[in-house]
């Protein structure tokens, strides 16, 4: 296979790459040509603080063709095309055939995420048979239980959760948090998020597992449903804009435990749920490279 590289503007780099699929290419990623340099641009943060133009000034565009494929003539048409000059070609290389189910398996390992509970791919071994372990494999929901923000949650639930309690996991992602509340005796487990596919494999992993829960959108949590603990795990905008929501789902004299949080968030956040419910007072439980999980009991 070979992988060409090509630099392209702002307004042609998506158009070009989905052309060259078009016409039979393998793949295609862009990065910003600027990087490492002052003119380089983050384009993607926490929702709310997205770019008004979600793209590069300049990107490095790379396609991946097979061997045979004449991507020359495929380019020269998608400029053609878009009626302009085709982009100055960076470089073109040869890419060895690679396994790569073989290499995305090797980056994923068992993961002790508490006292009593690993995560552990489908393909592994335990390390602790006689731990609980959760299967959980790379998808395309966010969280495999490799971050910092998932393993201090599952922590909090292994040292706080009581047996029989109710628990909603709010932006569910895989279905993680639900899962590992459900494995350390939670009475019932629910899960939510705004991504349908999130959803789907939160239902997929929990079925793998053995463990009866609901996942649903949002809307599918009725609003005066209450919980023993309500945990999410997001970032600080979706938070704090969730605070009245999250606030509503605790029952009286559970606990609300937020993740996703940076140490110089935590007072932003904590003073968000404040206002929206004076019978929250959240406070830092514990850190892990620089990530928080903050908690409160309603009283």
């Amino acid at each position: 296979m070979k992988e060409i590289t090509l630099l392209a503007d702002r307004d042609s780099a998506e158009k070009i790459g989905d052309m060259m699929m078009e016409a039979g290419a393998s793949s295609y990623t862009t990065r910003d040509a600027d990087e490492g340099t002052p003119a380089e641009k983050p384009l993607f943060g926490e929702p709310g603080l997205e770019p008004d133009v979600p793209a590069w000034e300049h990107s490095l565009l790379s396609i991946l063709v097979d061997d045979g494929f004449d991507w020359e003539t495929a380019l020269a048409i998608a400029a053609k095309s878009l009626q302009i000059e085709p982009p100055a070609v960076k470089s073109v290389e040869t890419v060895p055939e690679v396994d790569w189910v073989r290499v995305t398996q090797a980056q994923f390992k068992p993961i002790r995420a508490s006292r009593r509970l690993w995560i552990v791919p489908s393909w592994d071994t335990p390390p602790e048979p006689g731990a609980l372990n959760m299967r959980l494999d790379p998808g395309v929901a966010f969280g495999t239980g490799s971050h910092p923000t998932t393993h201090l949650c599952i922590q909090w639930l292994d040292e706080h959760l009581s047996r029989g309690a109710s628990v909603l996991d709010y932006g569910c992602g895989t279905g993680v948090l639900a899962i590992a509340a459900s494995m350390f005796g939670a009475g019932s487990v629910e899960g939510c998020d705004i991504d349908p596919l999130a959803v789907e494999a939160s239902r997929f992993n929990a079925k793998n597992n053995g463990v009866a829960g609901n996942f649903c959108l949002p809307e599918g949590i009725p609003r005066e449903r209450r919980y023993d603990v309500v945990v999410a795990n997001i970032l600080c905008n979706p938070l704090i804009s969730l605070a009245p929501v999250l606030c509503g789902h605790v029952a009286r004299g559970g606990f609300l435990v937020l993740s996703g949080i940076l140490s110089d968030q935590v007072d932003r956040i904590a003073e968000a749920y404040r206002r929206a419910d004076p019978a929250i007072r959240l406070e830092r439980w514990r850190e892990e490279e620089g990530w928080n999980v903050i908690c409160a009991r309603a009283s």
